[in-house]
């Protein structure tokens, strides 16, 4: 699961053949915010991939031997809640970058699953492990402990955990993740190209006139 694409600071040389801008300009256009947009979406299909890379290790560490690993269930508890959350923010109708739809022509091989299905499957995992009413790793049920005269002992309470993610659905979820992300950069290719059409058509003194980006801030 390697991750193609850009990054902020290769776009940003595109104009000065590799050196490093004096300066940076905030540009507020249309052409901009999308442009901006698609990175945040971009950013958070790489943060899906690296949890789902962390998942698969944490989840097929070898049982016995001298490099056993100890699944960590509270590990892979917040890896799979943060990929969930990343992944189903991708497609917020707020900001439009992504829907339902792209989804539906992707192909997973190798599983009865639809990529649409499993997508939808997604969403209400999110809704489960973000929840902020319902813990979703166990069950409670209280009852009343009895001795063998049948008389009580006291109070019982009882847990039924939840089972955790399993490496084939880390790994479906990474090879969504990883072909929607190469649909995403080249749309930022194709926005940054407008932009920078944007920033050519402005004089000189009116590229100096825009409000700078304090980098390292940013």
């Amino acid at each position: 699961m390697s991750e193609p694409g850009t990054n902020g600071d290769e776009a940003a040389a595109d104009e000065t053949n590799g050196a490093s801008p004096n300066a940076v300009r905030k540009l507020d256009a249309p052409e901009s915010e999308e442009l901006a947009q698609l990175a945040a979406v971009f950013e958070d299909l790489q943060y899906v991939l690296r949890c789902c890379e962390h998942l698969v290790t944490a989840l097929a560490a070898p049982d016995a031997g001298p490099v056993q690993v100890a699944t960590d269930d509270a590990l892979v508890e917040a890896l799979w809640t943060g990929a969930l959350i990343g992944y189903v923010r991708c497609f917020s109708a707020r900001i439009g970058i992504l829907s339902d739809d792209d989804v539906k022509e992707l192909e997973l091989p190798g599983t009865e699953i639809t990529a649409a299905d499993f997508h939808a499957m997604l969403k209400k995992l999110r809704d489960h492990y973000a929840s902020r009413h319902v813990n979703p790793r166990e069950a409670f049920t209280i009852g009343a402990a009895q001795a063998n005269d049948g008389s009580l002992m006291g109070v019982a309470v009882v847990s039924a955990p939840r089972p955790i993610v399993d490496d084939t659905t880390v790994r479906l979820l990474g090879r969504i993740a990883y072909s929607l992300s190469g649909y995403i950069d080249g749309r930022m290719q194709e926005a940054q190209n407008k932009v920078l059409g944007v920033a050519r058509d402005m004089s000189t003194l009116q590229l100096s006139s825009l409000p700078l980006v304090h980098l390292a801030e940013v």
